[in-house]
C-alpha cells in the first residue's frame, strides 16, 4: 500500500508541476502576441488535458501494483 501511496502522489505533483509550467508559458505566449490568444489557449487546454491523462493513468497503474 506505501508504495502506490507514494506513486499517486508523485503523478499528483508532476500533474501540478507540469500544468503550472503550460499555464505560465500560455499567459507568457498571449502577453508578447495578444492576437493570437485564441490559438495559445486553445494549445494550452490540450496539452493540460494530455497532462491530467498521464496523470491517472499514473494514479491507475500505482493502484494495480
Amino acid at each position: 500500500m506505501t508504495v502506490s501511496a507514494i506513486g499517486i502522489g508523485l503523478a499528483a505533483i508532476a500533474a501540478g508541476v507540469g500544468i503550472g509550467i503550460i499555464g505560465s508559458n500560455a499567459v507568457q505566449s498571449i502577453a508578447r502576441q495578444p492576437e493570437a490568444s485564441n490559438d495559445i489557449r486553445g494549445a494550452m487546454i490540450l496539452t493540460a488535458a494530455l497532462v491530467e491523462g498521464a496523470a491517472i493513468i499514473g494514479m491507475v497503474l500505482s493502484f494495480l501494483k
